[in-house]
């Protein structure tokens, strides 16, 4: 029998999708132990049911395959895949009295270009992942849909958790590869703006130097017209303001001699009047001193008769003093329903003139003879 095993979209071992059509030449096994297992696995079935038992059989071995290799080990060495596919194929279609004479690959392509684009890792890469699981769900679902319907459903949502994770791996993936060539990007990209800037800042340097080199030579050009402008300077305003100054100097120096001897004229002057006007008071004081001195030796001379004299003769003087305010009221009105009041009012101040004198001048009036009988008199 001739079979034609064909998987269609089978995810490699890096999640590329391939379609891979094969050729087997199969044949029922002539042994006596063999022929008696393929009798009981086929007796009744036509040829085309033990086609398909056996087509379904290589089919699954050949994704199973698929699975684990890359699309370079299976494009470039198909011969190396067939043998590997009838090697692990045999034990399996052996138990069933089948035996593989002969199997080999027809056609390999895909579906996205990987075949003619090796380069694009990053579709094959996700794809790969995504379809692992679908390839081992069906050669599991395959191998043993007649033992176990259970074991299917369980493989198969498994097959549909692994998609669900390679879908998120691919967009981790994809995102991944999207941060990795923004970063690329940007580090072309600063490292463009940093050599423009490296260039700019070289332009610069150069710009720079030039303006320090103009910047001396005016610098030069200016330090000779500073140096003419200093000389002229000198020629038409600093000698004759210095001949100016020495002139306005030595006027002033003499001005300030003048002032100084008339100072210190002017001091000898005051000095010299200080000294007669002290001398003159000097004179007076000795002569009021004399004369004082001569006055006491009269008085004391004179004896107390003398100083009462004296104090009499300055009475009238002190009263006049005293009375002074008085002469400028018109009238002075005692007022008193007692004639006797007013005399004996003016005893009283008669009475006291006595002690007021002796606090004034320390002579004591009562000692006088008739002041002193006018008193008793009085009292």
């Amino acid at each position: 029998m001739t079979l034609q095993p064909r998987c269609e979209d089978v995810e490699t071992a890096e999640g590329v999708a391939l379609t891979v059509t094969g050729v087997a030449q199969v044949k029922i096994m002539t042994e006596k132990e063999l022929l008696a297992v393929a009798c009981e696995q086929f007796l009744g079935k036509n040829v085309q049911d033990i086609k398909n038992v056996v087509l379904q059989t290589l089919e699954g071995h050949l994704r199973s395959i698929l699975g684990t290799l890359t699309v370079e080990q299976i494009y470039q060495d198909r011969d190396q895949f067939a043998k590997l596919v009838r090697e692990v194929a045999a034990p399996d279609v052996g138990r069933m009295g089948i035996e593989i004479l002969s199997f080999t690959i027809k056609d390999v392509y895909d579906k996205v270009d990987y075949l003619s684009s090796l380069g694009k890792t990053q579709t094959a890469v996700v794809q790969r992942d995504a379809d692992i699981g679908v390839a081992e769900a069906e050669r599991d679902a395959g191998i043993r849909e007649a033992e176990c319907k259970k074991e299917m459903l369980d493989v198969k949502f498994m097959a549909d958790t692994k998609i669900a994770d390679s879908k998120r791996a691919f967009e981790l993936q994809k995102s991944a590869f999207s941060e990795e060539v923004n970063i690329k990007t940007a580090e072309a990209q600063l490292a463009y703006e940093l050599q423009g800037a490296r260039e700019q800042q070289k332009i610069r340097q150069e710009e720079i130097e030039i303006e320090i080199v103009q910047r001396k030579k005016q610098i030069a050009v200016e330090a000779q017209e500073i140096l003419r402008v200093d000389k002229e300077l000198i020629a038409t305003v600093r000698r004759p303001a210095e001949a100016e100054a020495h002139r306005i100097q030595q006027i002033a120096e003499g001005e300030k001699v003048k002032q100084v001897l008339l100072a210190q004229a002017e001091a000898e002057k005051i000095r010299k009047i200080g000294e007669a006007e002290a001398a003159v008071i000097e004179a007076m004081g000795k002569a009021e001193a004399e004369r004082m001195k001569l006055k006491a030796e009269a008085y004391q001379k004179y004896g107390d008769a003398a100083k009462m004299a004296l104090v009499l003769e300055t009475l009238p003087e002190i009263a006049a003093k005293i009375a002074a305010p008085l002469t400028k009221v018109d009238e002075i009105v005692i007022l008193s329903g007692d004639n006797s009041k007013v005399t004996s009012e003016v005893n009283r101040l008669l009475a006291e003139l006595p002690a007021s004198v002796h606090a004034l001048t320390g002579v004591d009036l009562t000692q006088i003879p008739l002041i002193k009988k006018a008193t008793s008199a009085q009292v």
